[in-house]
């Protein structure tokens, strides 16, 4: 897969509301549901379907539910090996589960991710020191197949 054309793919989301569960560009959408929108705008159907969630994922049963669905259906990278494109999970409390998702734009000293958040929109962000540190998986989206 370009890495431009994941990158622009996702920036068309940018300003989306945040809304948990969604995934509608301009209406609204939660750090899945950028994924999802961004996966359906470049391979034009969903990964899989998707049971409803809540905000708290698995953090009561301490199981990695997003990390593990992440591993199947994309090919996990080193953290050091990072690229515009790669989907980063990151882990926002220590002893948590992993359970948010961000897409990186730029890497190097201007490094920047795409994500949404509770409270505000889908965002470009700089991926400072603090972010860079809960960073706890990378991923690659599958190459399409071309016929």
């Amino acid at each position: 897969m370009r890495e431009d054309a994941i990158v622009a793919e996702a920036r068309r989301w940018i300003g989306t509301p945040y809304v948990h569960q969604a995934s509608v560009r301009g209406a609204g959408s939660d750090c899945l549901g950028l994924l999802r929108g961004v996966w359906r705008g470049l391979y034009g159907c969903e990964p899989c379907a998707l049971p409803a969630y809540t905000p708290d994922w698995s953090e009561p049963q301490r199981y990695e539910v997003l990390w593990r669905g992440l591993a199947e259906l994309m090919s996990a990278k080193p953290l050091e090996d990072e690229a515009p494109g790669d989907v980063i999970l990151f882990r926002m409390r220590d002893r948590g589960v992993a359970k948010h998702l961000g897409l990186q734009t730029r890497i190097g000293a201007e490094a920047r991710f795409l994500h949404a958040y509770s409270g505000h929109a889908v965002v470009e962000t700089a991926l400072s020191v603090p972010w860079q540190r809960r960073i706890v998986a990378r991923f690659a989206f599958p190459d399409i197949q071309e016929g």
